[in-house]
């Protein structure tokens, strides 16, 4: 959420400038967390805000914990998104990928465990 309206206020852009906005793998329960969050904050995710994790996993699929975010993120990507960038589908994603800092070391002693996101814009080229 900081991320995301960190990137809104510094670039003076709202959640409908683009075509796609995309975490990394906060699940279905996550995903309802950040859009109620950002709401709070003035920001409506619309219908244009997917999460990668979602995207790969069907709702029936016992995952347990999902995926990782890194690897959900980058397999959506460079599988599905890039592809519709290119094709000119998409002309401006937001792509946040999401993910913990996972240490054995600090889990095991009950410490908390940090999460990272850092967001970035593709554009596709523009053909005028």
């Amino acid at each position: 959420m900081n991320t995301l309206i960190a990137h809104f206020k510094d670039t003076k852009t709202k959640p409908e400038d683009y075509d796609l906005i995309l975490s990394g793998d906060l699940g279905k329960l996550g995903s309802e967390i950040l859009i109620d969050l950002m709401e709070d904050h003035g920001y409506k995710l619309g219908l244009n805000y997917k999460d990668c994790g979602q995207m790969i996993f069907k709702r029936n699929q016992n995952v347990l914990m999902g995926g990782s975010g890194c690897g959900c993120s980058a397999t959506v990507l460079n599988s599905i998104i890039l592809d519709k960038i290119i094709k000119g589908e998409y002309k401006k994603v937001l792509f946040m990928a999401t993910g913990a800092l996972l240490s054995t070391t600090s889990s095991q002693q009950g410490e908390t465990i940090p999460g990272i996101a850092h967001a970035i814009v593709i554009e596709g080229e523009k053909n005028e």
